[in-house]
């Protein structure tokens, strides 16, 4: 494996509308500069979940081309999105008593494990097991414990489990593009890496991902994620609409939305007009382009008010200072700022663009990439957390962990 291999991350962005593949090279003083994209329509795939492998197989495959073309690199070894409604989060806390009257490493581990130890469905396995913080003795708000002195050591944790059949079906479908998984992320934690500064999550903030086939919610509170959520709700809805409303092919259909789709009326002028194709070889027909914005905004509108009564579920509604972040391909519809703004009742609300990287910004600066830039940013922590094995060395204790979650998928 030459030098320059060893330096190259990948993030492999999974998603319901498309592949999306971002190859970077990492320097040895932990910056990363993007050097490769590829990206192509995704096939097989319903709200997050694959549901035809071939097709994933040949979108991957196309997805990760391309990249190499650009990157002038050949990929082994991926970072993956995992996402879809079958994700689940909770919250769970674990104590022990320390054995020496100081907190070591092992210490810190048998608390984390003491509290992801709870009951699960059997069809379900943890994906995450994310620190929010560690208490001492009842002393709270610590974030790294190790060589604290104490004999009572709490951790609070958020545990976040999936759908076994989700995952290998993922796994599966890399493996036979000749790809390793060198791991598996959860999309909204992914995201929240490129586009959340650390203040906003010292303060609190919402983290909102739409995509094409779920709206992916993680809040952080102090730093620390403290729940997540999925909608089954996306892009994919708004397509539809217009499809029916519009009364044009899924195709035309999506296009009109990128290029001229609002979802609020009122920043539309009477008089604009789209030109809308028709199906069956008709005459493309001309159309107040107001139509679609009346047929969009009651769609996002009913999207805002789940992920706001999922905020109330959560009871953290009162702790989010910096307000929301929009991320996503979607989030690019035009008036989603202010149309989330008015409905969650004038809390902040910004769009989210994938920072914390050099090379080709401009391409990766669009919320499309937030997830794929998002892994590369996992990715390198994950390397410097195991800085002597590079992502495609770690085969055989990856799979090891992968069996014990999924059994073998060989």
């Amino acid at each position: 494996m030459s030098k320059h291999e060893q330096n190259v991350i990948v993030g492999l962005d999974i998603g319901t509308s498309k592949i999306a593949c971002v190859v970077a090279e990492a320097s040895p003083d932990g910056h990363i500069d993007v050097i490769g994209i590829g990206k192509h329509a995704s096939r097989g795939l319903r709200k997050g979940v694959v549901v035809n492998i071939e097709s994933t197989v040949e979108s991957i495959r196309l997805a990760v081309e391309e990249a190499e073309m650009m990157s002038g690199s050949e990929i082994h070894s991926v970072f993956v999105g995992i996402a879809g409604n079958h994700i689940h989060g909770c919250n769970s806390h674990g104590v022990v008593a320390t054995k020496n009257g100081e907190v070591t490493e092992e210490d810190v581990k048998r608390a984390v494990d003491a509290a992801s130890a709870m009951a699960i469905p059997a069809d379900q396995k943890i994906l995450h097991i994310l620190p929010q913080e560690y208490i001492i003795d009842q002393q709270d708000g610590i974030r790294e414990p190790i060589g604290m002195s104490g004999v009572r050591l709490e951790a609070r944790v958020h545990m976040i489990t999936g759908a076994v059949s989700s995952a290998q079906n993922i796994i599966k479908c890399c493996n036979r593009c000749d790809l390793d998984v060198a791991d598996m992320v959860l999309e909204q934690v992914a995201s929240s890496e490129s586009v959340l500064s650390q203040d906003e999550k010292d303060i609190g903030v919402v983290l909102i991902d739409i995509g094409g086939g779920t709206t992916d919610i993680a809040i952080f509170i102090d730093g620390a994620i403290c729940h997540t959520a999925v909608i089954p709700i996306g892009g994919d809805h708004l397509t539809n609409d217009l499809v029916i409303g519009l009364r044009t092919s899924a195709r035309e259909a999506d296009q009109l939305k990128i290029k001229y789709g609002s979802c609020m009326v009122e920043m539309i002028a009477p008089e604009e007009q789209v030109e809308v194709p028709s199906v069956g070889g008709r005459q493309p027909r001309p159309m107040p382009r107001q139509i679609m914005a009346q047929i969009l905004e009651p769609r996002v509108h009913e999207l805002f008010e789940l992920v706001k009564a999922e905020l109330q579920r959560s009871g953290y509604q009162e702790l989010i200072a910096a307000g929301l972040v929009l991320t996503g391909g979607s989030s690019l519809l035009e008036g989603m700022v202010e149309l989330a703004e008015e409905t969650f009742d004038g809390l902040p609300v910004r769009l989210g663009r994938p920072q914390g990287v050099g090379g080709l910004v401009d391409v990766v600066s669009s919320p499309i990439y937030a997830t794929s830039v998002g892994l590369l940013l996992y990715g390198q922590r994950y390397r410097q957390q195991t800085p002597h094995k590079h992502p495609s060395q770690s085969k055989q204790g990856l799979f090891q962990r992968m069996r014990r979650w999924f059994g073998d998928t060989s």
